[in-house]
């Protein structure tokens, strides 16, 4: 993969919530300079990543939000066609299952607040996601039979190595010159903190395997210091290595799940 460092930047996290499982938060982030490059963001992980939140539900003041920085943020979705940043329509058994006919996951808030932040910037976002996956299967970097038959995973794609086929597919359409890879999202957890399912060894090891992951995205993209962000999902000691992760990696930042249900952004 051919990566292009980015300029240093900082940021301040200013709010993570998740609803059912709807995964959204908002952050502020000092400009990292108008140099003209499109500022690309890679997005991965199970179901909250995906997306389950109610399209329907989005609020005026929402909708406006979107569509004052749709000309300059763009999404690439699962192989879908390169589109603004919008809602999407979604697979028709999760439409079923949520009664949704519009939904949308982290990259929404996510790209209106990049927009925002740094309104001079265009953004794209890439974003390889599937429900129900794990880290210690799917997405190891390390994958192995074992680990996936450990997880059900067997006939599933190695997706850490298709997310890498990806990013590349898409960031092939744009000379190297015009983008710089600016971090990664990361949201996973649920399965491998089903230990009554799967036992105890995916939570155990999750933290391990959740370095692991951070150290090959870097090294793929020649990025040593890559900003790298985990939303909270999961429980245990899945959560411990979340923490535990962004406690001993430079530029690596866990951000917790709202409890409050009474929150307006619940």
């Amino acid at each position: 993969m051919t990566r292009i460092g980015m300029t240093l930047w900082q940021f301040l996290w200013a709010v993570f919530v998740i609803c059912q499982p709807l995964a959204t938060f908002s952050q502020e982030m000092v400009d990292p300079g108008g140099n003209g490059k499109i500022k690309v963001f890679l997005l991965a992980g199970q179901s909250n990543m995906d997306g389950r939140g109610d399209g329907s539900m989005l609020t005026t003041n929402d909708k406006a939000r979107l569509k004052a920085v749709q000309r300059r943020v763009f999404f690439a979705y699962n192989r879908r066609e390169i589109v603004p940043l919008d809602v999407t329509v979604p697979q028709p058994w999760i439409a079923s299952k949520f009664n949704l006919n519009l939904t949308f996951g982290p990259e929404l808030f996510f790209g209106l607040s990049v927009a925002e932040a740094w309104p001079d910037s265009e953004v794209l976002l890439i974003k390889r996601s599937q429900g129900g996956t794990s880290l210690y299967g799917c997405w190891n970097p390390d994958w192995s039979e074992e680990k996936a038959a450990l997880m059900g995973e067997e006939e599933q794609p190695r997706l850490y190595d298709d997310l890498l086929k990806y990013v590349d597919e898409v960031l092939s359409q744009y000379d190297e010159d015009e983008y710089e890879i600016a971090g990664m999202l990361w949201v996973q957890g649920e399965a491998d903190s089903n230990v009554n399912k799967y036992g105890p060894l995916p939570a155990e090891t999750y933290g391990e395997n959740l370095r692991s992951l951070i150290a090959a995205i870097r090294s793929n993209t020649s990025i040593p210091d890559l900003p790298f962000f985990i939303l909270q999902v999961g429980n245990g000691l899945v959560v411990q290595g979340m923490k535990d992760a962004a406690d001993s990696l430079k530029n690596v930042f866990y951000i917790p799940q709202s409890l409050d249900t009474e929150a307006t952004n619940y």
